[in-house]
């Protein structure tokens, strides 16, 4: 389960790295800015659909810790 995280996670970095590259590169002039940046968006709401649905098939447990 942490291993999809990160691994979500990582490619959520890589995708807005990859947009920031082809903004300066382009200088928005083409569609591979929106395009990375639609697939930055679409790998987020994955990541929080799947962290949803973990906690709901009890695969991720809150941390409750005593005061």
């Amino acid at each position: 389960m942490k291993i999809v995280v990160v691994i979500l996670l990582l490619l959520v970095l890589a995708s807005l790295a990859s947009a920031m590259f082809f903004l300066v590169k382009d200088g928005g002039r083409t569609k591979r800015t929106v395009r990375t940046l639609t697939l930055r968006i679409s790998l987020s709401v994955l990541l929080f659909a799947f962290l949803i649905l973990g906690y709901q098939m009890g695969w991720i447990v809150p941390n409750q810790q005593p005061f």
